[in-house]
């Protein structure tokens, strides 16, 4: 089993926040795969069941707020024994711009503190779906960014974003996950109108 981790804050009032892109992410995924609905869970966090090609998966979002995300990811680590080499985690990045993603194994949590609280409770060699959502020019603007709704211009490319992700997520659990960055990206150019 894979546990696929969206990082997002819980709540109504969060749910279009640049922030949360992680939970979009994972909701489109859930339903281009057929994964069961999202539902309450023991261990703080909404929880589905699906497959991705072969892969039986396990999506999580954290129902802790983003600062305390580890909390309910070690927890299901732990119960159903998944090793670290099988977590892949997606989170929003404001070092790439919006509508381009990367893929990452390790390293630090950049300032990220949902990423911060999942290298607590679980370690760090794990991978990761950064999807970006720009920079706000100004770190003292940062927070309202982050914790800001998408914009108008934001939404021009996050549909194309999530419904790569959602396409090509079979790949991320694949031995070589390049190939998910590279058609994923392909896909998102393609969808996005010419500049």
């Amino acid at each position: 089993m894979w546990l696929l981790v969206g990082l997002g804050n819980p709540g109504a009032e969060y749910r279009h926040h640049r922030h949360n892109i992680g939970f979009l992410a994972l909701d489109r995924i859930g339903e281009r795969h057929g994964f069961a609905g999202f539902r309450s869970s023991k261990f703080q966090a909404e929880v589905a069941e699906g497959s991705l090609g072969p892969d039986r998966v396990l999506a999580l979002k954290p129902a802790t707020y983003m600062n305390l995300s580890g909390t309910a990811v070690g927890a299901a680590m732990r119960f159903y024994k998944i090793p670290l080499e099988r977590l892949v985690v997606v989170h929003d990045e404001v070092d790439l711009p919006g509508g381009r993603l990367r893929t990452k194994r390790g390293g630090g949590a950049g300032g990220h503190n949902g990423l911060r609280s999942i290298d607590q409770h679980c370690g760090v060699d794990y991978r990761r779906l950064r999807l970006g959502i720009g920079h706000p020019g100004d770190k003292d603007r940062m927070v309202g960014h982050v914790l800001g709704n998408f914009s108008g211009d934001d939404r021009a490319w996050l549909d194309p974003v999530l419904d790569a992700v959602a396409e090509y997520a079979p790949l991320l659990l694949a031995a070589d996950e390049a190939l998910f960055a590279t058609r994923a990206t392909a896909r998102i150019k393609a969808a996005l109108p010419p500049a």
